[in-house]
């Protein structure tokens, strides 16, 4: 009976730390997922930015003339 109340004791003791590993593995997995839909998003905006920028220069350039 001793023998199992100290397994028991033991086990509940270690749960909280097995809890934490399991939500930082989980949080880690998640901002990696976050990570990977936004690389699309970023090559667009900067495929626009490239595409866009001459445009944008040259109207910088028109201002500074006048």
């Amino acid at each position: 009976m001793r023998k199992k109340f100290l397994v028991m004791l033991v086990m509940v003791s270690l749960l909280p730390g097995i809890a934490g590993c399991v939500g930082m593995v989980i949080g880690q997995t998640a901002d990696a997922a976050i990570e990977v839909a936004k690389i699309p998003f970023k090559v667009g905006a900067a495929v626009i930015d490239v595409a866009a920028g001459d445009d944008e220069n040259k109207k910088d350039e028109d201002t500074d003339k006048e």
